[in-house]
């Protein structure tokens, strides 16, 4: 049996006077009271108890063992008290790993407004857009966007991450506008260096699905980079709409092809398994959640 429902049952009966008293104290049978009882003894190798008909009382050895019980049982539920807290109000280090742009436009102020509300947490925030492994560099949770490969790592969706081709107004009447995914063959392209897709673009629209080896005039691993160049004219984006959301509805970009779509992506939360999820990680997640939503900001109309 656990030592410690042994020393909880121990405790009780020497406290109350009586196994039926401790029983009704534990919620416990007292047969069973009367059982972790006996086992301690067992395994201390002495009588804790002289027992008759009508009276139970501490031996010498019981007594003295009841006084550290009662110490021990009593540090175990401090400790206990204290995790609880930690799970219930963040305290310590976050480290927390985030692709640059998203961590840039979006994640910042969220983590602003996070600190704010929890004064006792101390957050370390590393932007990167190159693959990193969590577990191996010591981060808590991390941020990823678009499809994760099968691992350990527990994953709960934040928001969506929709993604349009876009351009300038400027270079849309200078070069034309595409009708079909075809004719981009004949336009300037920028394309973001990471995509899963390498070299490709691909979309879905009317006519079924397209993937497109688009002629590229930039070629960048940070969409803020392609979203500077689009705006300058220097050609077609397909960009996340986290990043081109304000310059869409400001008009300082045009949707183009707007009947064909990129695969779908989603935003995710994801930490190492194997254990309980620490509280810090539980409210950061749970905070990420409630501020981006289904329909996050940056895709209001």
């Amino acid at each position: 049996m656990d030592r410690l429902d042994c020393m909880r049952a121990f405790v009780a009966t020497a406290d109350l006077g009586g196994f039926s008293r401790a029983a009704a104290k534990l919620s416990l049978s007292r047969a069973l009271v009367s059982k972790r009882v006996a086992e301690l003894e067992r395994d201390v190798g002495t009588r804790l108890f002289n027992r008759t008909t009508r009276r139970l009382s501490l031996t010498e050895p019981g007594r003295r063992f009841h006084v550290q019980c009662a110490h021990i049982l009593g540090l175990y539920a401090g400790a206990e008290a204290e995790l609880r807290q930690l799970q219930d109000e963040p305290t310590g280090l976050l480290k927390v790993n985030a692709p640059m742009s998203f961590g840039t436009l979006h994640l910042a102020d969220a983590v602003a407004d996070f600190m704010a509300a929890h004064r006792q947490l101390n957050i370390q925030l590393v932007l990167d857009d190159r693959f990193v492994d969590l577990l191996s560099e010591g981060f808590d949770v991390g941020i990823r966007i678009g499809a994760l490969a099968d691992s350990s790592l527990i994953v709960r969706r934040l928001c969506p991450s929709r993604r349009v081709l876009c351009a300038a107004p400027g270079y849309l009447a200078q070069a034309g506008t595409p009708q079909h995914p075809r004719d981009l063959a004949q336009h300037r392209c920028l394309h973001y260096g990471y995509l899963a897709s390498g070299l490709r673009w691909r979309l879905a629209g009317p006519d079924g699905e397209h993937a497109l080896e688009v002629p590229l005039s930039l070629c960048a691993n940070n969409g803020e980079v392609l979203l500077r160049a689009a705006l300058a004219g220097g050609g077609i984006a397909l960009l996340p709409t986290f990043i081109c959301g304000p310059d869409l509805r400001a008009g300082r970009l045009a949707r183009v092809l707007p009947d064909y779509a990129p695969p779908a992506a989603d935003i995710n939360a994801i930490w190492p398994g194997g254990g309980p999820l620490t509280g810090k990680v539980r409210r950061f997640v749970d905070f990420l959640v409630a501020r981006f939503g289904d329909e996050p900001a940056w895709d209001a109309a």
